[in-house]
């Protein structure tokens, strides 16, 4: 579902969020991307900066899009796919949208950090206004266009806010590098925790 649901998200080739990947990856880094989909980040990365990019991605379907954009893509969970990756294999480990379908967030943390030397991470942000408005008014799950799904068919096992994201980083002991908040179509400057969709994270130990 999650992977179907990125899949249909990447047909919109001029997405913010990989835009605002594209800008913080260096050209020729060494990139690995965890819950890939079909590959349309990796491909931009490949293309425009010249980045030694993998994947790793569970979807049959989204592996075949990624194979044929010529692509190398790995079959895998990755909650347990990292081990065989020897420390620092990587300059970036990406998690955008998928960090919030992982249950062992912490592990998955340390797995990425020994393999790479930074994370960027990216995630629909709970606290939106839109989604306070819903709990507090209609007494509802949220659905967004970021959280587009309904409680009983949600791929999400993580619901949280940037502040909560930052609580976590705090307590592993790990360093925000960077901090984008993003609406539907522009970054968000002000209040984000209330007001942005979505925030990608760029984190190193």
């Amino acid at each position: 579902m999650a992977t179907l649901w990125r899949m249909a998200m990447a047909s919109n080739g001029n997405r913010l969020d990989h835009q605002i990947i594209h800008r913080i990856v260096e050209r020729g880094a060494r990139v690995l991307d965890l819950g890939c989909g079909t590959g349309d980040l990796l491909y931009l990365l490949a293309r425009e900066k010249g980045a030694q990019v993998q994947g790793i991605e569970v979807n049959d379907l989204a592996i075949y899009e990624c194979v044929k954009k010529g692509l190398s893509v790995f079959h895998g969970d990755i909650e347990s796919g990292l081990a065989e990756y020897p420390d620092q294999s990587f300059d970036y480990v990406i998690l955008n949208q998928s960090m919030q379908e992982v249950k062992k967030v912490g592990w998955l943390f340390e797995e990425a950090l020994r393999i790479g030397s930074k994370i960027i991470v990216g995630f629909p942000n709970f606290a939106f206004f839109q989604a306070r408005a819903m709990l507090l008014f209609r007494g509802k799950a949220p659905i967004t266009s970021s959280l587009p799904f309904r409680w009983y068919d949600t791929p999400n096992v993580r619901f949280l806010s940037f502040s909560d994201f930052k609580d976590f980083c705090r307590e592993k002991q790990l360093k925000i590098v960077e901090a984008h908040y993003l609406g539907k179509k522009r970054s968000i400057h002000f209040w984000p925790n209330l007001f942005a969709l979505n925030g990608i994270f760029v984190v190193a130990k």
